[in-house]
């Protein structure tokens, strides 16, 4: 199996980083949008919102981990890590649709 560079691995955690702002930012305007719902819609939007938060606090807990290993864990890490991120992703696109 071939090894990642320190950099390669810090070129991932980076771009995740970006990606998990961009996260928070949508998940922001989703709770600003289900204010404005109505009841129903309002607790399935929460629902939807709070275990959103939930995966995207595990998320960042995952990639301060992979940063604290550095790149010799990080094969062992990044499973994880990219499950995680599919999770959000789904999670994601059910609360925006």
């Amino acid at each position: 199996m071939a090894s990642i560079t320190r950099s390669g691995v810090s070129e991932n955690l980076s771009k995740m980083e970006a990606q998990l702002k961009v996260w928070s930012t949508k998940l922001n305007e989703a709770v600003a949008r289900a204010g404005d719902a109505g009841h129903q819609a309002k607790l399935d939007s929460r629902k939807q919102i709070d275990e959103l938060k939930v995966k995207l606090d595990a998320a960042r807990a995952k990639l301060d981990e992979a940063k604290a290993a550095g790149g010799e864990k990080w094969e062992s890490l990044k499973g994880g890590v990219e499950s995680t991120w599919h999770e959000i992703e789904v999670a994601f696109k059910k609360l925006l649709h």
